[in-house]
């Protein structure tokens, strides 16, 4: 069935739809819990069938914006800026993960969060989350960019934090606030660089100024320098990757959307969006690929020891970036948005399925699980379907071949590192698998997660399984969007100015096969280690440094919290502003007290009870005041 190109204003309400249902919910429906969850589905709901009109006139379009130009919001001297709209294939693209994960997540959580206290807030803020980052896709301008990108880590922290009752949920929200700001310092001064060279805050713009050699290569490193800092702080990348993992104390379902369409994809997305601008200087693309490929393997070490099922997929969800910015180093755009794509889907499905575990044995911890296979089927299959397409088979596959194909291409240091990856994500995803499902049960119900309310052995409700079951459709069949004949791929390429080229992709047998032996030894030795659900694993006396060195994370949380922040900040910091305070500030003080005194103590001499005196000095004044007037009237 054809469709007419989608209007400006439907393109707009996108964004507004669930910006109106978070100003509904906290203004008037918040007394409604019902209500609310109803009105955010319905909202994001709306958002997404809008997409679907958005994704098919884009693929008319042959993925060329479709140019909703930009209204002027504000205007101070020379700068002025603008809020229009970017509707070109990578856009579109984004739109439908974004809305489409958040609506199955919205579906799923009126169940996992049922009898919550904050039921009405959180869905509040889920609306105002998906709000923000559909606001960060579509926007066209840097500065406005910039404001949804804050928006988004706003969200972020109200939401890891929303279970604000338990210390551990707002110092995780407080650390992710904290730590994605440091790279968005980056990004800000990039922002202020680019607009004094150029003068100009519009993506499409600055993009033609670069490529047509119009802005020096000194400033253009430092400015994709300071997009990847903010990139690598959304996005999890070493070293601000600690933040992570410490989400999890939010729900669930928040953590879904946060690793699958949210937050973490947005560092990604922005340099990809960017990205004709990082091909103009090589170094900086050699950065963001070792930086991409440092961390694939650093977190999937991590996550080789964890016990708790949210953190091994937290750091998988690392690891899996670091895939994106490895793509995407590699001149692999096509690439990074479709691991992206595809991403989203399995890394959804499997913490929607790490919170059905949770709802039922009320516990994240893999070594109070075990034998769920046959209590929660679905749940299992969904998961395992999951976990297969992670490691690297059904719709992983296609696109890590892809991004391995780019790595041999352009190094083959980094293409080892990635199929290295590749056989660690496989063992931890199904230790994971057999760990939580395999065996017998070894826990009991007791609730770790303030939404598992209600923790009983069996299946999920229907509100949570019918999302497992949709994700796990194209967390199998998402791979075939590429094709025939690279049909995302053409779709992408419309996203890029003329003349820009990126790796063209070519399926080879020789990177797929050496991907598909390591991915199938990985979930071997997971099998042969933890098939009965063995919840502890003798490790060789040789070994123990190494896993001691994986469980304390590499003591780098340990270094930022008790050595900078610890001992710099609140020891040398703390005794500076202390020494500061007795000798600059106290001293100070003292002294204007003092002079305070001694001017007193010449007031009190003269205030001494005694009338000639007060006549002396009264007569003295105005003797000096009668000389002061002769000598002014006759100089």
């Amino acid at each position: 069935m054809y469709l007419p190109t989608i209007t400006e204003g439907a393109a707009w309400a996108i964004f507004a739809s669930p910006l109106v249902a978070f100003a509904l919910n906290a203004a008037a429906v918040r007394h409604y819990p019902r209500q609310a969850a109803y009105l955010t589905i319905l909202a994001v709901a709306v958002s997404f069938a809008l997409s679907l009109w958005a994704l098919d006139s884009s693929i008319e379009a042959d993925g060329v914006d479709l140019g909703f130009g930009g209204h002027e919001l504000l205007s101070v001297g020379p700068l002025a800026v603008n809020a229009g709209i970017t509707l070109d294939g990578l856009t579109a693209i984004m739109l439908v993960v974004v809305t489409g994960v958040s609506l199955l997540v919205q579906i799923y959580s009126t169940a996992y969060m049922a009898g919550d206290d904050g039921y009405a807030r959180y869905f509040a803020f889920m609306a105002l989350f998906t709000a923000s980052m559909i606001g960060l896709v579509i926007a066209d301008s840097l500065v406005v960019i910039f404001a949804f990108w804050e928006l988004v880590g706003l969200c972020s922290f109200l939401l890891i934090g929303f279970w604000f009752q338990r210390p551990a949920a707002v110092t995780a929200a407080r650390k992710a606030f904290l730590v994605t700001r440091l790279g968005d310092l980056g990004f800000l001064a990039a922002i202020l660089l680019i607009w004094n060279e150029t003068g100009t805050l519009d993506v499409a713009e600055i993009t033609d100024v670069a490529l047509a050699g119009a802005i020096g290569s000194t400033v253009l490193t430092w400015f994709t320098l300071g997009i990847f800092a903010g990139a690598a702080g959304k996005s999890a990348q070493f070293p601000l990757h600690v933040w992570l993992p410490d989400a999890m104390e939010g729900p669930t379902p928040v953590s879904a959307l946060i690793h699958a369409a949210t937050m973490v994809v947005a560092g990604v997305y922005l340099v990809a969006r960017l990205f004709p601008i990082f091909q103009t200087d090589g170094d900086v693309m050699q950065v963001v690929a070792g930086v991409g490929a440092f961390t694939a393997l650093f977190a999937a070490s991590m996550a080789l020891v964890m016990t708790d099922l949210k953190r091994v997929l937290a750091y998988s969800t690392i690891s899996q970036l670091g895939y994106m910015m490895l793509a995407l180093g590699s001149g692999a755009f096509v690439a990074a948005i479709f691991h992206l794509f595809t991403h989203a889907f399995f890394k959804a499905l499997l913490f929607l399925g790490s919170g059905s575990v949770n709802h039922a044995t009320g516990t994240f911890d893999m070594r109070e699980m075990g034998g769920l296979r046959r209590i929660m089927p679905i749940t299992y299959w969904t998961f395992l379907l999951g976990g297969l397409s992670l490691s690297g088979f059904f719709a992983g596959f296609f696109s890590k071949d892809e991004i391995l194909s780019a790595a041999w291409d352009e190094n083959r240091a980094w293409f080892y590192v990635a199929l290295a990856t590749v056989g660690m994500t496989a063992f931890y995803t199904f230790r994971a698998i057999w760990l939580t499902f395999g065996g017998h049960y070894r826990g009991s119900a007791g609730s770790h997660d303030a939404g598992a309310h209600h923790a009983h052995l069996a299946e999920s409700p229907l509100a949570m399984a019918l999302p497992l079951a949709i994700l796990a459709v194209p967390a199998v069949l998402a791979g075939f969007v590429n094709f025939p004949e690279h049909a995302l791929g053409d779709l992408l390429h419309g996203a890029l100015p003329a003349g820009v080229e990126e790796h063209h992709f070519e399926f080879r047998w020789g990177i797929a096969a050496p991907s598909l032996v390591v991915a199938a030894a990985g979930i071997g030795l997971a099998w042969a280690l933890y098939r009965k659900g063995n919840a502890s694993i003798a490790v060789p006396s040789i070994l123990a440094p190494a896993q001691r060195l994986l469980e304390n994370r590499y003591y780098v949380d340990r270094l930022y919290e008790d050595v900078i922040v610890g001992r710099l900040f609140y020891g040398l910091g703390g005794g500076a502003l202390q020494l500061f305070d007795r000798y600059i500030v106290d001293a100070a003080f003292d002294w204007v007290a003092a002079a305070a005194r001694r001017v007193g103590s010449v007031g009190r001499a003269v205030q001494s009870g005694q009338l000639q005196l007060y006549g002396a000095v009264a007569f003295a004044g105005l003797a000096v005041m009668m000389i002061a007037y002769t000598l002014a009237v006759n100089p």
